[in-house]
């Protein structure tokens, strides 16, 4: 079958290869079948790989859903009765999590700092050691709103020397930026299926601390469906999902963390380097402007500010674009109008060199003055 090869540029889901796509293409399957079962052990098992963790202290656990779904688990599942958490907060994704504690009315401290700036890690501990009931510590790792990458290993230090739980969202790096969970002091990391791996919507995973998950059983209980203890329980005693999971995207998960394996860790970063330094370079020539510095950059998102040129008009660029083949998104700040182009999913650099060729025609469309104007130049 010959399907269509769209390059997307959003953060996720990624370009998939078409092997991964027809993996989806199964019998049908009753998913409570032992067959089924073995299928999703070995995903679990795997997930431990792609961020060395040793399987003798870690475990992953998979639920249906998005990334968001990550978030929401660990955020009400491990906070013990009268504690609280910490988010350290400079993007989208982070303040997501506040959102979260809002709703559960979780107890929180909202540390927020700029978005185009790297949290103030002396702030960080004045606030754990000021706060010794913080008992969990959350933040991004990219916040693929701008592209800034977090210093995970700092912050994880800190959070253990206060003897608070490290939670990091690694949805847009795992799989991508090498993750080791010990040495980055992450207790629990997560993602999903669509983003680093290069699989299918709709299977989200979350990799961490055995011990800390069945300490959690005796922790408030928050939520039915998005409850940590209770999904790994359930999987370690039947080898099933406690729902029904989505069982095409299982196969599809499966397909492409062989293809990671095969890949690599090391060429698989080269690649999407590659693609980044395309993605830089392109928009650097035409004369767009970044909004976080290039060495603050997580290397997978670059998040350019709109041309003050009265002829700019994003959609119109995007659908152009999109017509042919390139899909491109909005940014995620609210004071600030941007685009995004990410280094995500299976395309090299010279599908960034054919976007380009896209995205001038796109520019001379719609008489938009290359290089790119701003009132400040």
């Amino acid at each position: 079958m010959q399907v269509k090869r769209n390059i997307l540029l959003n953060p996720g889901p990624s370009t998939t290869t078409d092997t991964v796509k027809m993996a989806q293409i199964v019998p049908d399957i009753c998913p409570r079948e032992k067959e089924f079962d073995e299928l999703m052990a070995s995903i679990r098992r795997d997930l431990l790989k792609v961020v060395h963790a040793d399987p003798a202290k870690y475990t992953s656990v998979l639920f249906c859903g998005s990334g968001t779904i990550n978030i929401d688990v660990c955020l009400n599942s491990l906070l013990p009765k009268d504690k609280k958490i910490l988010v350290i907060n400079n993007g989208a994704y982070s303040t997501r999590a506040v959102e979260i504690c809002q709703y559960y009315g979780l107890e929180h401290i909202d540390l927020k700092f700029a978005v185009d700036e790297l949290p103030d890690l002396k702030l960080v501990e004045k606030t754990l050691k000021e706060n010794p009931d913080i008992a969990l510590v959350h933040t991004t790792h990219n916040e693929t709103g701008t592209g800034i990458l977090n210093p995970i290993r700092k912050i994880g230090e800190l959070a253990h020397k206060y003897n608070a739980i490290f939670t990091v969202d690694t949805t847009s790096t795992l799989a991508m930026i090498p993750i080791d969970i010990e040495k980055d002091n992450i207790d629990f990391c997560m993602a999903s299926a669509q983003k680093g791996l290069m699989a299918m919507t709709g299977l989200s995973f979350i990799i961490g601390n055995t011990n800390e998950i069945i300490k959690s059983k005796d922790y408030p209980k928050r939520s039915y469906y998005c409850n940590l203890f209770m999904q790994y329980d359930f999987f370690e005693r039947t080898g099933e999902m406690h729902f029904t999971p989505p069982v095409q995207t299982v196969y599809a998960t499966r397909q492409a963390l062989d293809e990671y394996f095969v890949e690599g860790e090391e060429n698989k970063w080269a690649r999407h380097t590659r693609v980044y330094n395309a993605i830089y370079n392109g928009l650097k020539e035409l004369g767009f402007k970044d909004v976080i510095k290039k060495e603050w950059q997580a290397g997978l998102v670059v998040s350019a500010i709109y041309p003050d040129d009265k002829n700019w008009d994003f959609d119109k660029v995007h659908d152009y674009c999109y017509e042919r083949g390139f899909t491109i998104y909005p940014g995620k700040i609210s004071t600030t109008n941007t685009f995004r182009l990410c280094a995500l999913g299976a395309i090299d650099e010279e599908d960034i060199f054919d976007f380009f060729d896209v995205f001038k025609d796109a520019l001379k469309e719609y008489d938009i003055k290359v290089p790119v104007y701003y009132k400040e130049n």
